[in-house]
């Protein structure tokens, strides 16, 4: 039996192990062995490991010390499939990176100041930069605090990430195709990789009000089937290629808002809808919403005028995330977007791995 020391943590609206890579080995498909085998992947329930049947819950951070001058901590995160032997590691999670702080510094990979520690973080899947702010009165991280996210019960100690330079984070353009607007089988869509490669669609065009929970949209076999034929179309104009076995670019149904934000969304991961809204993606969304005749900026358009701010306003299924945008410049590829979050430590301990479960690694 192999035996992993892992700490169990709740970032933001995701939750899954959080892991030293030195306690993983090092060659990847054999890592990717034993992260299928300690979540339980391949099952819908993931009933024989610690994953939580759910995209949501079926994550993995695995954190390092950084060689780049400008980051104390890396970050890989990994993406485990529920129902399929496989995981992906082309995507950023910011929801996951909320824990990455204060494991780091738990672990001993940063120093603490009180009462604030800033920890510089470099995402590995996409090489963004992030600074997360973490709580730390006494020179010890705290859980505990007055601070409440939709999506997640009671409150915690709030967390700050301001990602850096997240333009073109896998594509290395903002509008990977060149276009503001595309047409996929007479379908307009915006595709944008700020974050995380995304493809925004007006929920109208695809006969949904962009309304619906989650389990609706799912049930619809031949919506959801004509989203995925969207996505890989979109894929390939972004120059990704086949994105078939890839949970990038993630599909986006916007609508005006409900409860007075700036703007309604339903976003997929890519074949099961969001409970609420992932870090990255609201990160991609608010920044479209800048972005003259984008699919997000047209959605917004004819509603009552109101101050200009710098604040976003996303409502999503479980309630509404804001996002705080800056820019120095007059390019919209700089800029930087901060958001609050919380996390908390469950457990720490150590997750069996059965030997015949990962042959490859005795």
């Amino acid at each position: 039996m192999l035996k992993i020391p892992c700490v169990l943590m709740r970032g933001g609206t995701s939750k899954g192990p959080v892991i030293l890579a030195s306690d993983l080995p090092a060659n990847v498909e054999e890592r990717d062995a034993v992260l299928l085998g300690l979540m339980g992947a391949g099952h819908e329930l993931e009933i024989d490991g610690i994953g939580g049947g759910s995209p949501q819950t079926s994550k993995v951070a695995i954190v390092s010390p950084s060689q780049h001058p400008d980051a104390d901590v890396d970050y890989l995160f990994v993406q485990v499939m529920v129902n399929e032997r496989r995981v992906d590691t082309t995507p950023n999670c910011g929801n996951m990176l909320c824990a990455v702080g204060p494991f780091a510094i738990e672990k001993g990979l940063v120093s603490a100041t009180c009462p604030v520690t800033t920890v510089r973080i470099r995402n590995l899947n996409t090489g963004t930069l992030v600074d997360a702010e973490v709580q730390t009165p006494d020179g010890r991280v705290t859980y505990e605090g007055d601070t409440h996210i939709d999506g997640v019960p009671g409150t915690a100690a709030p967390l700050g990430l301001t990602f850096l330079n997240s333009a073109g984070c896998k594509t290395g353009k903002l509008l990977p195709t060149g276009n503001v607007i595309d047409r996929i089988d007479e379908v307009e869509v915006t595709c944008i990789d700020m974050a995380m490669p995304m493809m925004l669609i007006d929920a109208a065009q695809l006969g949904k009000t962009g309304y619906e929970k989650p389990a609706e949209l799912e049930a619809d076999r031949a919506f959801m089937a004509r989203l995925e034929h969207l996505r890989r179309q979109a894929g390939r104009a972004m120059g990704l290629g086949d994105v078939a076995d890839k949970v990038i670019p993630k599909p986006v149904l916007l609508s005006k808002p409900q409860a007075g934000g700036t703007i309604s969304v339903r976003y997929f991961m890519p074949h099961a809808c969001h409970r609420s809204l992932a870090i990255t993606g609201s990160i991609g969304i608010s920044t479209a919403t800048r972005i003259e005749n984008s699919v997000a900026h047209r959605v917004i358009a004819g509603q009552p005028k109101m101050p200009y701010t710098n604040i976003i306003d996303i409502e999503h299924p479980g309630g509404k995330i804001s996002v705080s945008l800056t820019n120095d410049s007059h390019e919209i590829e700089k800029t930087r977007a901060a958001v609050i979050r919380t996390c908390r430590k469950l457990f720490e301990g150590v997750v069996c791995v059965p030997d015949a479960v990962i042959p490859a690694v005795i």
